[in-house]
C-alpha cells in the first residue's frame, strides 16, 4: 500500500519529466504543423545531440546543460540544410515520399554514429550527477531538477517567440492556413526551412539534456520519439500549446503505472495511450473537450 507522501514523490517526479517531454516534442509539432510532415528523422537527431554534448564534454570540458544550448544553433543550421538540400524536393509529391527520405535520413545518421562511435553503451557523469536536494521532506534529483529548469525557461522563450515575434507569428499563421498565409504575404517556404531547422534544434537540444539523464548509443532517440509522437497527438496535430498538455499526460501516466507494474513495462504506457489517442480523439484533449461540452 503507498503512503500520500509517496504518490506525492511520484507526482514531482512526473511534472519534473513532462517539462523534458514537451522541449522533445515541440520540434515535431513545429514541422508538423508548417508542413505537415512527419520527421522520423527526429529520434536520429536526438541520439546527435547527446553524442555531440558528449563530445563537447570530453573534448572541452563543457558541462552538458551548456552543452545542450550549443546544440541549438548547431542542429538549426543542420535542420536548414536538409530542409533546403533534401525535403524541400519531395513537398510537393505524395506524403509517403518524406516518410521515406526521413527514415532513410535517420538510418544513414544512426549508421554514421555508429561508424564514429561504435556501438558501446555512454554516459556523461557530471559532479552533480549523484546530488539530491531535501525539499519539504522529499529528496529530488539535482540532475532532473536542473533539466526541469532549464525546459521550462527554454519553452517559455519559445512561447514568448511565437506569441511576439514577426518569424512566431508568420509560424503560428502558417500552422492555421498556409493558403491564407501565402495570401497575406508570408513567404512559406522561408517559413518551412525556419519550422524544420527550429524543429531540428529542438531534438538536438532535448539529445543534450536527455544525455544527463540516460546512458545512449546510436540506437538511442526511437522510443523517445515514439513518446513524442503520442504526446502530439494527445495535444493536438497541430495544437503547439497542446504539447505541454501532452506531454503531463503521459509523464503523469507512466509514473504512476510504475507503481503497478513493471518498470522495463513503462513504453507501453506510451503505445496504448497513442492507440487510444488515434482512435478515441484523434484532435487531441482540447477537441474531446470541447466534443463533450457541445
Amino acid at each position: 500500500m503507498y503512503t500520500a507522501q509517496d504518490l506525492i514523490s511520484v507526482g514531482i517526479s512526473a511534472l519534473l519529466t513532462a517539462g523534458l517531454y514537451a522541449v522533445m516534442s515541440y520540434g515535431l509539432a513545429i514541422i508538423y504543423g508548417v508542413m505537415k510532415v512527419i520527421n522520423l528523422s527526429n529520434a536520429g537527431f536526438v541520439m546527435l545531440g547527446a553524442f555531440l554534448t558528449l563530445v563537447y564534454f570530453q573534448q572541452w570540458h563543457l558541462d552538458p546543460i551548456l552543452g545542450a544550448f550549443l546544440n541549438l544553433p548547431v542542429f538549426f543550421v543542420m535542420g536548414w540544410l536538409v530542409y533546403r538540400l533534401l525535403v524541400r524536393r519531395v513537398m510537393t509529391a505524395l506524403p509517403i515520399a518524406s516518410l521515406l527520405l526521413l527514415f532513410a535520413l535517420w538510418l544513414v545518421v544512426q549508421n554514421v554514429a555508429l561508424l564514429i562511435w561504435g556501438s558501446e553503451d555512454q554516459s556523461i557523469i557530471t559532479a552533480y550527477t549523484y546530488k539530491a536536494l531535501a525539499l519539504l521532506g522529499f529528496r529530488i534529483s539535482l540532475t532532473r531538477l536542473l533539466v526541469f529548469g532549464v525546459a521550462l525557461a527554454v519553452l517559455t522563450v519559445l512561447h514568448y517567440g511565437l506569441g511576439h515575434t514577426y518569424i512566431g507569428k508568420a509560424l503560428r499563421a502558417t500552422v492555421q492556413d498556409p493558403q491564407a498565409a501565402l495570401l497575406v504575404g508570408i513567404d512559406t517556404g522561408r517559413i518551412s526551412a525556419v519550422a524544420f531547422g527550429l524543429g531540428t534544434a529542438f531534438a538536438g537540444f532535448a539529445g543534450g539534456l536527455l544525455a544527463l539523464l540516460f546512458s545512449f548509443t546510436p540506437d538511442f532517440g526511437g522510443s523517445f520519439q515514439l513518446k513524442s509522437f503520442t504526446i502530439i497527438v494527445l495535444g493536438g496535430l497541430e495544437n503547439l500549446a497542446g504539447v505541454t498538455v501532452g506531454a503531463a499526460i503521459l509523464a503523469f501516466a507512466e509514473s504512476f503505472a510504475v507503481l503497478f507494474m513493471r518498470a522495463s513495462l513503462q513504453d507501453v504506457v506510451a503505445y496504448a495511450l497513442l492507440v487510444v489517442a488515434l482512435i478515441v480523439m484523434p484532435g487531441g484533449v482540447a477537441q474531446l473537450l470541447a466534443r463533450s461540452r457541445s
